[in-house]
């Protein structure tokens, strides 16, 4: 098979893997769709093929309706257009992208499960997430805009109205800086220091976890990869891309 795609052109390539879109479609899962969906869209420039008027779309607007490639349309638009604004405008953009475009649905209704951690571009497909997807979507979206990782964090908070454990998108300016709140439950970001209705738990990134205590944020306690789901969702994007 590799063989006699590498003698065609990208046309044919496309029409092939679009044939091989609609078997997956039909005759494989949830999990393993999702995983051949990343790695069809690593192989080809989204950008290139985001059109929603592409044929090699339709299997996707079947599934998952004509908003999906409009929001992976979007979402590359927002990559070129913020690639050059200050941090903060960076911030504020992609904190209002996700928040405004993706519906907040538990794991178990959307993937038939109690805990799953999407990708960014299952979560855009889907249109939909929690807490987790939502804010794992704006770090790498932040990251892949050039802010640097030891700025951004991913961290657990509890939300105290809620009574319920919480993930947000935390970032500092500089290390002894007060981490201003990227969060799905409010529109505004504001300081740590202002969001008295969180209490911060601990934060990780790719470089390492930290307990967020008083006097300690900064204190390295860990390795990401010892956080099962994390692990697992950054061995699926790292097999894929």
């Amino acid at each position: 098979m590799s063989k006699f795609i590498k003698n065609k052109d990208l046309k044919h390539k496309k029409n092939l893997m679009q044939q091989k879109v609609a078997f997956s479609l039909a005759a494989k899962g949830r999990a393993k769709l999702l995983i051949f969906l990343i790695g069809i869209l690593s192989i080809f420039d989204v950008s290139a093929t985001s059109n929603n008027n592409n044929p090699f779309f339709n299997p996707f607007q079947h599934k998952y309706g004509i908003g999906a490639p409009t929001r992976i349309k979007q979402w590359q638009k927002l990559l070129k257009t913020a690639s050059h604004l200050s941090e903060r405008e960076q911030l504020t953009l992609v904190n209002n992208f996700f928040n405004q475009r993706i519906d907040y649905v538990d794991d178990k209704y959307l993937w038939g499960v109690n805990d799953y951690w999407a990708s960014p571009l299952e979560m855009l497909f889907k249109g939909a997430g929690d807490c987790e997807d939502i804010s794992i979507a704006k770090y790498f979206t932040l990251l892949k805009l050039g802010i640097p990782q030891n700025k951004v964090r991913l961290t657990y908070v509890r939300a105290l109205k809620l009574n319920q454990t919480h993930m947000v998108v935390t970032y500092s300016s500089t290390p002894l800086a007060t981490p201003i709140i990227l969060d799905n439950l409010i529109p505004v970001i504001k300081p740590e220091s202002k969001r008295k209705d969180l209490l911060p738990i601990f934060s990780f990134n790719d470089l390492g976890v930290w307990l967020e205590k008083p006097g300690q944020r900064n204190k390295l306690v860990g390795k990401s990869s010892q956080i099962a789901m994390w692990d697992n969702l950054r061995k699926r994007m790292n097999k894929n891309t």
